[in-house]
C-alpha cells in the first residue's frame, strides 16, 4: 500500500512539469509575443482606425526590439487578464492598472492617472466628497482598481450602495451613467475624458483617494522577459516613444468643450444626412475615410455650404477662389463640388509629403498643409530640422509651427511668418471631431476602395497655390 505522503511526493512534482508544459515558450523560441489586452484597451484606435490602441502600439514597439511578431489575447475584463498571466497562456497582460495584490510583476508604468466618480449633468453635483454618496448608487467594474477602492471607502462615513457589473468596458459603465440607468460610476480618469467626447452628459462628481498606474503585469517566474520589458518601458519613457503614442492615442482628448461636443453630436443627428452620400463619394475619389472629410468640413464651416470668411475662403470646405480654380470648381457654395475639391486637394498634400511619413502623422501633416499651405508646412519641417526636431512627427511639429509667426524663427524661413498655431488648433479639432465621427457613423465600404498611401490623384497645382492658405 502506499503512503499518502509518498504518493503526494510524487505527485507534486508531476503536477509541476505538467504545469511548466503548458506554458508558452519563451518569445525568441516561438518567434511570438502573446498578450493579453482588455477588451475595451485604453483609448483603442485612432479616429476610426481598426486594431490600433495605445497597448498595441507599445507592445509592437517592444515586440519588434525582441525580433518577434505580437500576438494578442482579448480579455473581458481585469480579472480574466490576471488569470491569463497566471495560467501562462499569454507571457504578460498590456491593459493592467496596477494593483499589487494579485501576485503579478509589473514594469514600471507607462501612464499614471486618478480615479474618479461620474455623474449625469442633470444629477446634484458633489463637493469633492466621499460622504456625499450618502443614499446613491455607485457603479463599478467587479475586481477594478476603482472597485477595491470604493469598497475602502464603503466602510468609512460613507454610506452608499456599491453596484458590479462584470465583462463590460469601463465605457460601458459610463454610458449607463449618460442614459441614467444608474446614479453614478466609477471610472479611470482617462476613460473618463474619452468618454466625455461622445458621452457630453458625463459630469465628474468626484476623486477618489490615490493614483492609478498602468503597466505590464507578468508571472512571477517570468523575471527574464520581465526585465527586458522594463527596461524597454525606461528606454521608451526616455527617448519619447510613450509620449508620441500617449499623444497620438489621447493628446487631443481634452481639445473640445462639452457644449462642443453636444453641439457635433446634434449636428450630426440633423444635418450630416444631407452630405452623407456627398463625402461618401469623395472618399470613393480618393480612398480617405469620409468621416475624416466631414470631420474637415465640420472644423471649417460647420457643415455649411454658403459658410463665407473675411478673407474670401468660401462653401463647405472653405476653399480660396484660386485653390478652387485649380482644380475645377465652379461653384463654391455648391456643396458637392467643394467635399469633391476638397478631399482632391487633401489627397494630393498627402501624396506630396515625404514617402518616410507615416500614418497617422502623414494625415495630420497634410492637415497642417491643408490650413497653412505646403509651401509653409515645408519651411517649418525645415525649422524642425535646425531646432533637432523630427519633421516626420506630428507630436513633434505641433511644437514647432507656432514658433513660425515668431520674428526670430520666420527670418529663417524661405516662405516667410506663417500663423502655424491656428494650423496646430485646426489639426486637433479635426482629430478630435473625426474621432467622434467614427463612434456616431459607420465606415463607408464599397467595391472601389483606394488607400490613402496607394491614391495618387494627378493633380499639379500651380506654384503659387503651394504655399496658398486654403482655409482660414
Amino acid at each position: 500500500m502506499v503512503r499518502p505522503l509518498a504518493l503526494l511526493l510524487v505527485t507534486l512534482p508531476l503536477m509541476s512539469l505538467l504545469s511548466a508544459c503548458q506554458r508558452l515558450p519563451a518569445p525568441e523560441q516561438s518567434g511570438e509575443l502573446v498578450v493579453a489586452i482588455r477588451q475595451e484597451p485604453v483609448v483603442a484606435g485612432v479616429e476610426g482606425q481598426k486594431n490600433t490602441s495605445f497597448e498595441r502600439d507599445m507592445v509592437n514597439a517592444f515586440a519588434e526590439k525582441l525580433g518577434v511578431d505580437a500576438r494578442f489575447v482579448v480579455a473581458a475584463d481585469d480579472g480574466e487578464l490576471v488569470r491569463l498571466v497566471k495560467k501562462g497562456k499569454v507571457h504578460f497582460a498590456a491593459s493592467s492598472w496596477t494593483s499589487g495584490k494579485d501576485g503579478l510583476n509589473y514594469t514600471s508604468p507607462l501612464l499614471e492617472t486618478a480615479q474618479v466618480v461620474v455623474g449625469h449633468t442633470d444629477d446634484i453635483a458633489l463637493e469633492a466628497d466621499p460622504v456625499e454618496l450618502d443614499g446613491h448608487t455607485v457603479e463599478a467594474i467587479e475586481a477594478s482598481p476603482q472597485w477595491e477602492a470604493l469598497q475602502k471607502l464603503a466602510g468609512t462615513p460613507a454610506r452608499f450602495k456599491l453596484q458590479a457589473r462584470s465583462r463590460v468596458s469601463d465605457l460601458d459603465v459610463l454610458r449607463d451613467v449618460a442614459e441614467q440607468r444608474v446614479e453614478f460610476a466609477a471610472t479611470n480618469l482617462l476613460h473618463y475624458r474619452l468618454g466625455l467626447q461622445f458621452m457630453p452628459e458625463l459630469e465628474l462628481a468626484l476623486t477618489l483617494p490615490g493614483k492609478l498606474r498602468y503597466g505590464w503585469a507578468f508571472a512571477p517566474e517570468a523575471k527574464s522577459l520581465w526585465r527586458q520589458a522594463e527596461d524597454f518601458v525606461v528606454e521608451a519613457r526616455g527617448n519619447g516613444t510613450i509620449a508620441r503614442f500617449a499623444d497620438r492615442y489621447f493628446g487631443n482628448i481634452e481639445r473640445i468643450k462639452p457644449d462642443g461636443i453636444a453641439r457635433l453630436i446634434q449636428d450630426a443627428r440633423t444635418l450630416l444626412h444631407r452630405y452623407r452620400r456627398d463625402f461618401q463619394d469623395a472618399q470613393e475619389i480618393t480612398g480617405i475615410d469620409w468621416r475624416l472629410l466631414a470631420a474637415v468640413a465640420y472644423q471649417e464651416s460647420k457643415w455649411d455650404p454658403l459658410a463665407t470668411s473675411p478673407t474670401g475662403v468660401r462653401g463647405m470646405m472653405m476653399l480660396t477662389e484660386d485653390t478652387a480654380d485649380a482644380l475645377g470648381v465652379s461653384n463654391r457654395l455648391d456643396p458637392r463640388q467643394s467635399i469633391r475639391a476638397g478631399a482632391k486637394y487633401l489627397a494630393s498634400l498627402m501624396e506630396e509629403l515625404p514617402s518616410q511619413i507615416v500614418e497617422p502623422d502623414r494625415t495630420w501633416l497634410a492637415l497642417a498643409a491643408y490650413n497653412l499651405g505646403m509651401g509653409h508646412l515645408r519651411g517649418g519641417r525645415s525649422l524642425a530640422l535646425g531646432l533637432k526636431r523630427d519633421p516626420d512627427s506630428w507630436y513633434e511639429m505641433k511644437k514647432v509651427l507656432p514658433l513660425m509667426s515668431r520674428p526670430e524663427y520666420y527670418a529663417r524661413l524661405k516662405a516667410g511668418p506663417a500663423r502655424g498655431g491656428e494650423a496646430v488648433i485646426m489639426v486637433e479639432n479635426i482629430r478630435t471631431f473625426h474621432s467622434i465621427l467614427s463612434r456616431l457613423e459607420v465606415p463607408w465600404q464599397s467595391g472601389f476602395q483606394l488607400s490613402r498611401q496607394s491614391y495618387k490623384p494627378g493633380l499639379k497645382l500651380r506654384p503659387e497655390l503651394a504655399q496658398a492658405r486654403p482655409t482660414q
